[in-house]
């Protein structure tokens, strides 16, 4: 049955229609926010795959481009893979809905928003996290939700909640958040270094409106939604834990308490290997449930460590880093490169520097049509000593790259102080734990020793959590996780800044939510944390940017010619600017505004090219001389060029103080001769002398012109 529901969101109708559209899914609503449309729907298979033993949830959000009025770019002209800004989406939507299921439920379970208009004072990111919201909880799968999200955006010191595109522009944060009517769910933050109290109140101010968003959402539920299904547990069987427990406690205790990685997977490998012979005779048929018991057990071992004793497996207290250290100038050819390493976490990072027109075109539903600072991440198999081949990146490593790239962009110079595009890449070459923030703090030292003028350093770590199961008021956090921590801990609360704020914020989190104090706890951690790599370690490695870039590194001349110009300076079919390029072995790039970058490590090249742009883009005056070359020969006088692209007839008349029977008597094709411009005709036609022109003082004039 076709029901319409609405709520006022940031002074906004947000509407939900569902029983009309997508009735083949277990649960289906379009939304309208403003002329922002979203199709949002969840699907469960009747029973889970044979062989499964994690949760199969995926989230997808699917960008269509006739959505803003676009035809897709290239030759198939319809949308492919799904663009970085779709991917970041997709994980923002689900990291707050994937604590929410079941955890023993292991039934197929996809969430599709599809994006079908756009208006871009409306958000259909949080359109589609609503959207997504509403699907599964009238559904009949399983979900401890629903949740609500907003945006929320900081102008004067001022919280808004979905900010418009305007505001947008004028705001020091665009912070999305999600929460369940009790908690928070998920941050993901990026800021111009905003203090943490002003982020963590901003927190508060936006966990009010998604309140009223649960409120709604459970409105509809009671009114359409559907009985929620039974599903076969995966849960493991508590005797075959017990048995588990009782054969291999004491051991795993020993084994978590390896400090080094290899070590201690090794000895809980072994451990599993000695419990499967042992049980095999009391559990024939549970082979694979007694790995899944294994894992429960070094879960339960891990944080009764941390929650029963303050203990953390590698010893340390619950706010000290691990050993760090870090280095620039690693590669030699490189225009700037960092190596950071905490603990057993080691990242790479490189700076490469170009011209403007090497700035990333993008092709989406927003107003963004290029990217001047790009940062990739890779993580490769060996980082965690695995053999596997490289497949290219995947949603981890493009949200990793987005997280780091985030982290960074508050603090890069402007276009108009330093005209350069970037290209960041994090090579993870260990990993234990947080690389992410490892690459934030690698490319800090990337960008210094590439002599890129930062506003400030940055540097990034993780907080971790452990929630008492029978007793939530009871918890920890602690800083600096490592991997043991973040797969067997409840939160992985990255975030990342310079010494006054926070540039960008990534939460992870596998309980239903935080509560304020575990949020505030965990951005004194981590502040504390960023404080001390970049004082005592960063700071150390490199002061300050060098002032200097590398010799391998382009250097660019700028300079502003009259946007009428433009024209002359390209020429037809970029003859002149491809001329100016083979004569010179420069980059040129040329903005509408009459911008010129003249890119390359050859300063003389540097400044011929210059010389060659501003001699096109000159206006020529009556009275002027110039040193030209004689590029035609005709009966009734010599055509020469004065400027590049601008050449102009000396008659047969005026080249000579005596009478010229022949042209050629006294020029040929090649000659360089001092000539006087005497009219520009109305058709802009240039009339030149060489008799007026044949002066000494004309001649020191000539020189200055063309020197």
């Amino acid at each position: 049955m076709f029901k319409t529901f609405s709520m006022e969101l940031a002074g906004r109708t947000l509407s939900v229609e569902t029983g009309k559209l997508a009735q083949l899914a277990n649960g289906a609503a379009m939304i309208r926010y403003g002329d922002t449309v979203i199709m949002s729907t969840a699907t469960a298979s009747a029973s889970p795959r044979e062989g499964i033993d994690f949760f199969p949830l995926s989230v997808d959000y699917e960008e269509r481009l006739y959505a803003v009025g676009k035809i897709p770019g290239g030759f198939i002209k319809r949308e492919g893979k799904p663009s970085e800004k779709a991917i970041l989406t997709s994980r923002v939507i689900d990291r707050p809905i994937r604590p929410l299921f079941p955890k023993d439920l292991r039934n197929d379970v996809a969430v599709v928003n599809t994006v079908m208009s756009v208006e871009q004072d409306n958000s259909p990111e949080i359109a589609a996290m609503i959207g997504a919201s509403i699907a599964i909880s009238i559904s009949d799968i399983p979900f401890n939700g629903p949740i609500g999200g907003v945006v929320l955006g900081l102008i004067d010191n001022e919280v808004f909640i979905n900010p418009t595109e305007e505001q947008r522009a004028k705001s020091k944060m665009y912070v999305t958040l999600a929460g369940t009517k009790e908690k928070i769910t998920m941050i993901e933050a990026g800021a111009d270094i905003v203090p943490d109290d002003i982020m963590l109140d901003a927190i508060k101010k936006g966990h009010e409106e998604i309140k009223k968003i649960c409120d709604f959402i459970n409105d509809i539920v009671k009114e359409i939604g559907k009985p929620k299904f039974a599903y076969e547990s995966a849960e493991v069987p508590a005797d075959l834990f017990a048995a588990v427990k009782a054969f291999g406690y004491e051991t795993m205790r020993e084994a978590v308490l390896a400090t080094d990685k290899q070590d201690r997977d090794e000895k809980v490998n072994k451990l599993t290997e000695e419990t499967q012979a042992a049980l095999a005779e009391q559990f024939p048929e549970m082979q694979a449930k007694i790995n899944d018991a294994i894992y429960k057990l070094e879960k339960k071992v891990v944080r009764e460590y941390i929650l029963k004793e303050s203990k953390r497996v590698d010893g340390r207290r619950l706010d000290e880093i691990r050993p760090l250290s870090a280095e620039v100038g690693v590669l030699p050819r490189t225009h700037g490169s960092g190596l950071f390493q905490r603990g057993q976490t080691q990242v790479l990072t490189t700076v490469t520097l170009g011209a403007m027109g090497d700035v990333q075109m993008l092709d989406g539903i927003d107003t963004e049509e290029t990217k001047r600072y790009m940062h990739h991440y890779n993580f490769p198999g060996y980082s965690v000593g695995e053999a596997k081949t490289s497949r290219g990146p995947g949603r981890r490593e493009i949200g990793h790259g987005a997280l780091a790239e985030r982290s960074l962009v508050p603090v890069i110079p402007s276009e108009q102080e330093f005209p350069y595009a970037f290209r960041l890449v994090s090579e993870v070459l260990m990993s234990n734990g947080s690389t992410s923030q490892g690459s934030v703090c690698g490319s800090t030292l990337a960008l210094m020793d590439a002599g890129v003028p930062i506003k400030a350093p940055v540097a990034g770590i993780s907080a971790g959590l452990v929630i008492d199961e029978e007793n939530p008021d009871n918890f920890i956090t602690f800083m600096d996780i490592q991997g043991i921590e973040d797969f067997f801990g409840d939160m992985d609360f990255k975030v990342a800044g310079t010494v006054e704020g926070i540039t960008a914020i990534q939460m992870d989190i596998k309980v239903d939510g935080l509560t304020y104090e575990i949020i505030r706890q965990a951005f004194e951690l981590t502040r504390n944390g960023r404080i001390q790599i970049i004082n005592d370690v960063m700071l150390k490695a490199i002061p300050a940017p060098r002032k200097e870039l590398s010799d391998y590194a382009p250097k660019i001349i700028t300079t502003n010619i009259d946007p009428e110009k433009i024209r002359d300076v390209i020429g037809p079919g970029g003859k002149m600017i491809n001329k100016i390029i083979a004569e010179t072995g420069v980059k040129i790039d040329i903005e509408e505004d009459g911008r010129v970058y003249i890119l390359t490590p050859d300063a003389a090249a540097a400044q011929k090219a210059l010389k060659i742009i501003h001699g096109i883009a000159k206006d020529i005056e009556p009275g002027e001389i110039y040193m030209g070359k004689v590029v035609r020969i005709t009966t009734f006088g010599a055509f020469v060029e004065i400027l590049p692209g601008k050449d102009g007839l000396v008659h047969i008349s005026k080249l000579d103080k005596k009478r010229v029977d022949k042209v050629e008597d006294v020029v040929n094709i090649g000659d360089e001769i001092l000539v006087k411009v005497t009219e520009i005709d109305k058709q802009g036609r240039i009339n030149l002398s060489r008799k007026d022109a044949m002066t000494d003082e004309s001649s020191e004039e000539a020189n200055k012109q063309n020197n």
